[in-house]
């Protein structure tokens, strides 16, 4: 049925209503914006009696001479009425010709009502229209509601209740995981490339805040408006719809799919919660480089050679596993993950170690990455990458190069660096010894290029040296001395 507009007031045949000004100098769409009341005057001014998109009727009792109509019009536009309605043979013979001019200056639609047609007559009628248009939206939300609920019976229920939702709003709807990803839209390939990649930002941006919300996104001329799903602190998507706004009775049903949806999703994360139990006991299992029990529990592992991966224990551990699956579905990925005091483990074929970098970079977090093994060295492998992400840095951090940094690192205890702060103790208490000694060392024992490099004579650097060499009690021209005052040197603060 025609919206409560201007024009379905006009087409109105049984009104006689007749548009005087010519549409096409009218602003565009300006008998098709929303008319929420018809309202009738003759006051000179009835600016301040009246509300926004409203239409007013008079008789033009008011026009002393014809001075005063521009005036009359242009209050009316600022106070931003939609139409003027001009009812003629009462107080005038047919219309001013001041008040066309005026209202075609302002642009503003004027419509002669017949003097056959009370004024009243055009209110009721569009009330009337008012009145239907709620009744139908109110039918239409009954009957949405209907077909939701039959889609949430159909296998895959949450899909094919986001699909029937886009139907019945005749609008674009998509699902984002907890990982950003697309999971489900309709109609299918509606979406730009640009437009997806945005909402996705947008998505992964609401779903690491935490916290439910909703939020609108303009790309060009197509807006969007995005609900989170599940409870506080623990959201599990997003669904997006290609509208900029809805009404009263829209909002109604989509809060009700997203009701469903969180309900869904929930009881897909109890599913996923004994499956993390079951992974974390197999993940025992395989720290005893025993893979059997993995392999009958688990049907098939990633092929070796084999990598292991640690994340933080604070990585977002529903994303990390959507985001596997969908690498699995998607690439025949083969990965196994489980959660750990350490943090959470991730295993696949070394073919596949590169998606810890596009992991670690897109949910912002550190992985230790072991060396490739095979699962009889399954706990060498998640030894490997624990020390890795302890080891520090960002982003994917591999074994191999936090032991090629040095390997004192590992002997760097609290006990160690007690002990050589101790040794060095003597050192310390003259200045310029220690580095005179340390450039030293890193010169490996040879006083000219050391002594250029500290900006002394080389007489004065071998006369430190042996300084030194006094205070420690130590003959440092044997390499076990030198190697042992390096480690020191190296483990203190």
């Amino acid at each position: 049925m025609d919206q409560p507009t201007l024009r379905a007031l006009l087409r109105r045949a049984d009104l006689g209503l007749r548009l005087v000004s010519d549409e096409q100098m009218l602003p565009d769409g300006a008998l098709d914006l929303p008319l929420r009341w018809v309202h009738s005057s003759d006051l000179v001014d009835p600016t301040p009696f009246l509300a926004d998109e409203l239409a007013l009727l008079t008789t033009g009792a008011q026009f002393d001479d014809d001075d005063g109509i521009r005036a009359y019009v242009r209050r009316l536009h600022e106070r931003g009425v939609v139409g003027l309605g001009f009812g003629t043979e009462v107080h005038r013979s047919g219309i001013p010709d001041e008040l066309i001019a005026a209202c075609l200056d302002l642009r503003m639609p004027l419509f002669e009502v017949p003097y056959d047609t009370p004024f009243i007559a055009v209110a009721r009628a569009h009330s009337e229209a008012i009145a239907a248009q709620a009744y139908a939206r109110r039918t239409w939300a009954l009957d949405t509601q209907r077909a939701l609920a039959v889609a949430a019976l159909r296998p895959r229920g949450l899909f094919a209740t986001l699909s029937e939702l886009a139907k019945r709003l005749e609008r674009w709807v998509g699902m984002f995981d907890a990982a950003g990803v697309l999971v489900h839209e309709h109609p299918q390939g509606r979406l730009s490339s640009e437009d997806a990649a945005s909402l996705a930002e947008r998505a992964t941006d609401l779903i690491a805040r935490g916290g439910q919300a909703g939020q609108s996104l303009t790309r060009g001329a197509q807006s969007y408006t995005l609900f989170t799903l599940g409870r506080s602190g623990h959201l599990r998507g997003v669904i997006a719809i290609a509208t900029a706004s809805l009404d009263a009775e829209a909002r109604a049903v989509v809060t009700s799919v997203i009701a469903m949806a969180g309900l869904a999703l929930e009881q897909n994360e109890q599913f996923a919660r004994s499956r993390r139990r079951l992974r974390s006991q197999v993940l025992a299992s395989l720290l005893l480089d025993d893979p059997t029990l993995a392999r009958r529990v688990l049907g098939s592992l990633p092929h070796t050679p084999m990598v292991v991966a640690v994340a933080d224990a604070d990585a977002p551990v529903e994303a990390l596993e959507e985001w596997w699956e969908r690498q699995r579905t998607d690439a025949g990925t083969a990965v196994f993950g489980a959660a750990s005091e350490d943090g959470i483990v991730m295993c696949v074929s070394a073919a596949d170690t590169a998606l810890f970098d596009e992991i670690a970079e897109r949910f912002g977090i550190r992985i230790g990455v072991s060396g490739a093994e095979g699962y009889s060295a399954f706990s060498r492998a998640h030894a490997q990458a624990t020390a890795a992400l302890r080891h520090g840095g960002s982003g994917a951090v591999r074994y191999e190069d936090t032991i090629a940094s040095s390997i004192l690192s590992a002997f760097a205890t609290d006990e160690a660096r007690l002990v050589a702060e101790s040794r060095l103790a003597p050192l310390r208490a003259h200045d310029g010894l220690e580095e005179a000694l340390r450039v030293w060392l890193q010169h490996d024992a040879r006083f000219e290029q050391a002594a250029v490099a500290l900006g002394i004579h080389r007489h004065t650097l071998r006369a430190r040296i042996a300084q030194a060499s006094a205070l420690l009690g130590t003959d440092l021209s044997s390499f076990p001395a030198r190697a042992e005052l390096w480690a020191a040197l190296q483990t203190a603060r």
